[in-house]
């Protein structure tokens, strides 16, 4: 090959050289470019949303709250309080809630009753602690305990017996009672009232077991 072969050759070796090394360099800076550019956009959009009012603020918290389960107004008033809103703001806003409906302390005592008597048996007296607990007023609370009579009281309470017999049997009779009574009354009943179904369930039960020891007799004498 000749010196002006060889020149040549490099001569194109070194021009695609520079282009590859163009191409490159434009590739990465558009690339860097574009990251900083998303980057600083970021940053811009973030700097350009305004500080939310206490009132904003406020609003933002109940229905975070309030989308979870019913809250009375005690119970959010004590979470805007937690987080610093003053409380002419707090007010102002749980008012408004209240006039809309998304506040409503009388629904929610009467679904509380309904459904902590129904899931865990509780009785009024019961009921009644829980409701006043979450700030509830207390003509709130007495309407919301309408709905249990005494009767569907004592129904509750021989049905919360009945779960919990098998359990004692093989225990002298007095600590089954106090035991039974004693469960009871830690849902709120009555200590009358719980001493008058566990005796009577106990009763029930020695009949039932008597009879079927009468029917064992009976049938080994035939």
């Amino acid at each position: 090959m000749t010196v002006r072969e060889q020149e040549r050759g490099g001569g194109s070796g070194g021009r695609e050289g520079r282009r590859g090394d163009r191409r490159e360099g434009g590739r990465e800076g558009r690339r860097e470019g574009g990251r900083e550019g998303r980057r600083d956009g970021d940053r811009e959009g973030r700097q350009e949303l305004p500080p939310q009012s206490p009132e904003e603020q406020a609003r933002a918290i109940c229905l975070r709250l309030l989308t979870g389960m019913p809250r009375t107004r005690r119970q959010l008033a004590d979470a805007l309080e937690k987080r610093g809103i003053p409380e002419e703001v707090s007010q102002e806003v749980l008012s408004r809630y209240e006039e809309v409906g998304l506040i409503d302390d009388a629904a929610f005592a009467g679904a509380w009753v309904e459904s902590r008597h129904r899931g865990r048996g509780l009785a009024r007296r019961a009921l009644a602690q829980e409701l006043r607990t979450k700030g509830v007023h207390a003509t709130l609370v007495q309407e919301a305990l309408e709905q249990l009579d005494s009767d569907q009281e004592e129904q509750t309470a021989r049905e919360l017996v009945e779960r919990k017999l098998r359990s004692t049997r093989g225990l002298e009779r007095d600590k089954r009672i106090r035991r039974l009574a004693g469960m009871l009354a830690r849902k709120g009943y009555p200590e009358g009232m719980a001493l008058r179904v566990v005796r009577r369930a106990l009763e029930q039960e020695g009949a039932e077991g008597a009879d079927e020891d009468a029917d064992g007799l009976g049938y080994a004498g035939f």
